[in-house]
Order: structure tokens, then sequence, then C-alpha cells
């Protein structure tokens, strides 16, 4: 039990230091219009948006560690990385963006899957330096 709020903790720490480190680059870089750690509320609990992205974070970080418990641990850096990049970007692309309004328009997708692919490989990454740091 103790080991799996650790890993909670990761992924909530990996969105603040690494998913939204990479946000504050590609933004300083005017790749994306939003800066990072936005306070701007959610919906409908009025919750910060960076602490509802790091509380979404925690929870995927147990799935992902769930899944490479399975599938082993050999290149967990990559694995972290892809499972980042790709799971999360593609619920966020078909699930979430629909549920807050964005709209699935298919000319912006492939910009929307690397810019989501970039944040979201880095929050992986980002969680496997958490878990190895913190005890377990």
């Amino acid at each position: 039990m103790q080991r799996w709020i650790f890993v909670f903790v990761a992924g909530f720490l990996a969105v603040l230091c690494f998913h939204q480190a990479a946000l504050g680059l590609l933004h300083s870089a005017g790749v994306v219009p939003f800066a990072p750690y936005s306070l701007q509320p959610t919906a409908p609990l009025g919750i910060p948006s960076v602490i509802s992205a790091s509380f979404w974070g925690g929870l995927w970080a147990l799935v992902m560690i769930a899944v490479l418990d399975k599938i082993g641990h050999a290149l967990i850096w990559l694995k972290a990385a892809l499972f980042g990049g790709i799971a999360l970007t593609l619920v966020a692309l078909i699930v979430v963006f629909p549920l807050k309004g964005y709209g699935f328009d298919m000319a912006q997708l492939p910009g929307r899957f690397i810019i989501g692919f970039i944040l979201n490989a880095f929050w992986g990454i980002g969680t496997i330096v958490f878990v190895r740091v913190l005890p377990h």
C-alpha cells in the first residue's frame, strides 16, 4: 500500500517538475500559447488547473507502474516515455479535449499529438525519476 502512495506522489511531482517545465519551454519558444503552472480554476470543483493536472498525473502513475510491473523494467526510461507520450496523449485528444469543449479538429491533430507526446513523455520520465528517489 505504501509503495502505491509514493507512486502517486511521484506522478504528482512529475507534473510539477517535468511536464510543466517542458510546457514552460514550449511556451517560451512560442510553440504553445498557454503558460505553465496555470491557476485557472477547472470545472466543476474550481481546482487550479496545475493541481488538477498533478492529481491526474498521480493517478496515471499508478497505471503506468502497474503496466511496467507486468511487462518488465528493462528499458524503463523508454517505456515510461512511450507510455506517457502515447497513452496519455491519446486519452487527452480523444476523451479529455472533447469533454472540455476543445473539439476534435483533424487539421490540428498532428500538432496537438506532437506537443502532447513531448509533454507527457517528460511526465513519464519524471515519474520514473521520482519513483527511484522516493522511498518504497
